[in-house]
């Protein structure tokens, strides 16, 4: 089901919603706070709309970008993940563990003093993202664990 939000967002941007549309939009919906990959969405796809091509997926992916449905991301080696636009449309950054790869969230907006220190010098900030690449707390435990020599033997 299209929620009001998305669907206002299509009829503004006069974008037909076919059945390989809804089918994207439908695992975007169902993955929400998840960042996926065009290929993820298309193997997804692929078990519910068997006929569904790559170039299909990208186009709509890229068009619901546009639209301000999902929002796009560059991640591992230049890879675009997507993710579907919160309805109250808060701003969040991302830490990327090294190890395990997961994506985590972070709500805080922590540029806003420096976006407003830079306004006051006279830029006009558009946008930004911070990405930070860390390890996890479950993966550093695992490394921790993995160092710790063996003193039963």
């Amino acid at each position: 089901m299209v929620g009001r939000f998305v669907h206002d967002k299509l009829e503004k941007g006069r974008y037909k919603l076919t059945s390989q549309r809804a089918a994207v939009l439908d695992i975007m919906m169902d993955n929400r706070g998840r960042h996926l990959s065009a290929d993820e969405v298309f193997f997804e796809a692929k078990t519910r709309l068997p006929n569904i091509g790559i170039a299909t997926v990208y186009r709509t992916l890229e068009k619901m970008a546009s639209l301000e449905i999902l929002h796009k991301t560059v991640f591992d080696q230049g890879k675009y993940r997507y993710e579907l636009c919160d309805e109250n449309a808060h701003h969040h950054h991302h830490i990327i563990c090294l190890s395990c790869n997961s994506i985590i969230e972070v709500q805080d907006d922590l540029l806003n003093s420096l976006e407003k220190h830079l306004e006051e010098q006279g830029y006009r900030i558009i946008d930004h993202e911070l990405k930070l690449y860390a390890y996890c707390p479950d993966c550093l435990q695992k490394r921790r664990d993995d160092s710790t020599p063996d003193v039963s033997s």
